[in-house]
């Protein structure tokens, strides 16, 4: 037969020990009531992020530290609500880029952002993510394909940028000389570019202290290499060239190694586009003459702002454009971010 086992009392049911272990209890439940909200501030937060989703961003190349920055603010301003950005480059080459399109597709991304390789040829590819109902941006530069839906545009005010730079040459040749372009015609930002110059250059040329003729249009493709052959070719049939306007930076700076190396930099003054750190730098050592500057991190924060308002049902503007800033050495001198 069992014996009866004894009733153990662990000592907390007489009055005096519960008033002894009250503030442990007190301490337990606050602890337990903390750990709760830790868990459900959690869950909120992961419902939030599968809630939101993914952006795909392809621009014209990420060795240009323009649309590196565009790339990194977008991410940054994404996280900020949820969203991941994959960001992709295009390389110049547009079939590369459509095949990027193709594949945000694919993976059913919440919305595309482009910075089109090629204006004009990138609209089917915008068309094909119009039909899968993914909402297009175009950044920096535009989609020159009428049939091709983009949500927005988002970019620098190009066309004021080349009224300033032809501002710029002007008062870098005091009014008289030879100048040439070197040219991208391929990307729309670049002919907003090149059309604000030549308006500007012809309102100025009507001025009696003003004579500078535009003598000659290269390609340069945007790229250093590229402008650096473009420019040799450019002083041998161009002598008395006095003045080149490049359309980005890459292009400024490959065009000054050129006339260096054929002891013409003195001789021609360079007007450049962008404002990058390797351009500033040169406008500080006296290489380029001015700038009109860019602000890629604002592009790319307003194209998040842009794509969360049409995310949200609010209404989106067709075209956010950013004005440009002249800068010059006077500025690069001042400037703290130059070593």
């Amino acid at each position: 037969m069992l014996s009866r086992m004894p009733a153990v009392n662990f000592g907390l049911s007489s009055p005096a020990a519960l008033r002894v272990n009250q503030p442990v209890m007190q301490t337990l439940s606050r602890f337990l009531r903390a750990a709760t909200l830790l868990l459900a501030a959690a869950f909120l937060l992961n419902v939030h992020a599968l809630a939101a989703g993914t952006i795909g961003l392809s621009v014209l190349t990420m060795n240009n530290p323009f649309f590196k920055e565009i790339a990194d603010t977008m991410t940054a301003e994404a996280a900020k609500h949820g969203y991941k950005v994959v960001a992709v480059s295009g390389d110049f080459d547009v079939a590369k880029q459509q095949n990027q399109v193709k594949d945000f597709i694919v993976k059913k991304v919440s919305a595309i952002v482009l910075c089109p390789c090629d204006s004009k040829a990138i609209g089917p590819a915008i068309r094909e993510a119009n039909k899968a109902g993914i909402p297009v941006f175009t950044a920096d530069i535009a989609s020159l394909d009428p049939a091709a839906k983009v949500v927005a545009h988002i970019a620098t005010d190009n066309f004021q940028g080349g009224r300033m730079a032809a501002d710029a040459m002007v008062e870098a040749l005091g009014g008289k000389g030879k100048v040439a372009i070197l040219d991208h015609p391929e990307i729309e930002s670049v002919i907003q570019r090149t059309k604000g110059f030549d308006a500007r250059l012809a309102e100025l040329n009507k001025q009696p202290d003003v004579k500078i003729e535009v003598v000659a249009r290269l390609p340069g493709g945007g790229d250093k290499a590229k402008s650096f052959k473009a420019a040799q070719d450019l002083i041998q049939t161009h002598a008395d060239l006095n003045g080149l306007f490049a359309i980005n930076d890459p292009s400024a700076l490959g065009a000054s190694a050129a006339f260096e190396n054929a002891g013409k930099a003195a001789q021609i003054k360079i007007v450049g586009f962008d404002g990058q750190p390797e351009g500033k730098k040169a406008i500080k050592d006296g290489k380029i003459y001015a700038d009109p500057i860019q602000f890629p991190d604002k592009i790319g924060a307003e194209t998040v702002r842009a794509f969360l308002k049409y995310m949200n049902g609010d209404d989106v503007p067709k075209e956010v454009l950013i004005p440009t800033a002249l800068y010059r050495r006077a500025d690069a001198l001042k400037d703290s971010t130059l070593k």
